[in-house]
């Protein structure tokens, strides 16, 4: 079976020979190359070359995003102005001005100010959800599948589940916190807007021949605690599973936080499976605990990405790369919880590589 064929198999729950392994490499490639510091052997080398040598399968989020465009409003004006490392957006709106400034690091972009900050700004933003275009593009789709070929099977995500939208993109923690508490009735009328404003995601998708949806939310229980997750998260996702399901879609969100109090709600939410949950010493809890809370589920990645720093020991690697195998397969998309570092040791990636293809040649089809 080709990687692409195994991908697809794992989500449709046919029968899979060996262990996939899709590891995030993306970061590590593009700032290494970015910085003159790729080790030698990779230097000229497109990132699916890297893949390719390595052994290793890609998800492809990069290229088949690329499919899907989400539109700003016509009457939308926008102003960017460049200080130093800081950039400065301006939307005018009908509903008022959306200001962000962002501040450019070394390998990332920080947001130094949230465009909503009081209740005064809740019209405008609510005028840009209600009012954007979402379309698919197929000679885009067409350019990535010949670009990705078998090296994995076509997914996307789709932007933030409403609380994590709000507390990373719109307001941020300690003021999106704040706001729904003191405005709930505002507060909840703006999450409506993004649950209606989504819709529009979830049509477009469904009719898309991409298979599989990552909900690229990025929660973390600090950010979405239990009570939060249960009145505005947990039915947001079951109402968008079953959507996306009825068109013959696969699901996962993206919890690479702290989740060990949002756990017990991961078979409730109709996913088909849950990517990159962080497990110690970086998250807070173990490949048994997770385990034991997904059940039948499956997961994306499973392997710590400290075990990939070369100050760690290479036994640490090895013993959690089987835990994992031995706990989900076949339920499993193996990866690195949730990407390797760009000081990681690109070489551990291709001793994975290494270890799942001796599962694969014992399988034979048969468990490992």
């Amino acid at each position: 079976m080709t990687f692409r064929e195994t991908n697809l198999s794992v989500f449709r729950r046919e029968p899979v020979c060996g262990v996939l392994w899709q590891p995030r490499i993306e970061h590590w490639y593009h700032t290494n190359r970015d910085a003159g510091t790729l080790p030698e052997r990779y230097r000229g080398m497109t990132l699916l070359e890297v893949f390719d040598d390595l052994g290793c399968s890609a998800r492809p989020y990069w290229a088949f995003n690329e499919c899907f465009h989400y539109d700003p409003p016509e009457d939308l004006r926008r102003e960017e102005h460049r200080d130093g490392d800081q950039t400065t957006v301006i939307e005018h709106t009908p509903g008022g001005d959306l200001v962000t400034v962002l501040q450019q690091t070394s390998v990332a972009w920080h947001t130094l100010k949230y465009p909503v900050e009081t209740p005064e700004d809740l019209p405008a933003i609510e005028w840009v959800l209600k009012h954007k275009r979402v379309w698919f593009d197929p000679e885009a789709y067409a350019r990535a599948s010949a670009e990705i070929g078998d090296r994995g099977a076509p997914a996307i995500f789709i932007p933030r589940i409403n609380i994590m939208r709000i507390m990373i993109e719109f307001m941020g923690f300690e003021n999106g916190t704040t706001a729904l508490y003191l405005y709930p009735a505002e507060m909840d009328r703006l999450i409506n807007a993004i649950n209606e404003s989504d819709d529009a995601v979830l049509d477009t998708v469904a009719k898309s021949p991409v298979e599989i949806v990552n909900f690229g939310d990025n929660v973390h229980q600090a950010l979405c605690a239990p009570p939060i997750f249960e009145k505005y998260v947990l039915p947001e996702y079951v109402r968008r599973n079953k959507r996306l399901h009825s068109a013959g879609k696969r699901t996962y969100p993206h919890w690479d936080g702290d989740c060990k109090q949002l756990l017990p709600y991961a078979r409730d939410c109709g996913f088909d499976g849950i990517e990159a949950i962080t497990p110690v010493p970086q998250g807070d809890v173990t490949l048994e605990e997770v385990r034991d809370a997904l059940g039948g589920l499956i997961l994306l990645d499973g392997i710590p990405c400290t075990d990939f720093l070369s100050s760690e020991p290479i036994e640490g690697l090895v013993e959690n790369t089987c835990k994992c195998v031995e706990y989900f397969w076949p339920n499993l998309v193996l990866g690195i919880s949730d990407e390797i570092s760009p000081v990681g040791d690109i070489e551990r990636v291709r001793l994975v590589s290494e270890i799942c293809a001796g599962y694969c040649r014992q399988s034979e089809g048969v468990e490992p």
